[in-house]
């Protein structure tokens, strides 16, 4: 991944700014340090699992602090033995987050 793009036309510098961050900031809140952000924002290349949490973190806006190895346990259980309450629960997911608060 060259020229510190996570995903097609997106650069981590851009979105930074777009959220008014700092380096420190925006690099602290996936666990990387300022100078190593400064570096991607640079140009160099970005480890995938580095890409990854830049996505779920300031693209998706998830806040990885929250989820437990559960979450995950329970999100794969579903998946494989409970398949269509698994789709209830994205769908209804889905549109809770749509809903004005």
């Amino acid at each position: 991944m060259s020229n510190g793009k996570i995903l097609e036309g997106v650069v981590p510098r851009d979105i930074r700014h777009k959220l008014g961050l700092n380096q420190r900031q925006f690099w602290s809140r996936i666990g990387v340090t300022q100078s190593g952000g400064s570096r991607y924002e640079s140009g160099r290349d970005m480890p995938k699992p580095v890409q990854e949490l830049l996505r779920l973190v300031h693209v998706e806006q998830i806040d990885i602090h929250r989820i437990k190895r559960e979450d995950f346990e329970v999100l794969e259980y579903l998946k494989e033995f409970e398949p269509e309450l698994f789709k209830q629960f994205k769908k209804s997911a889905r549109s809770k987050q749509k809903k004005p608060a």
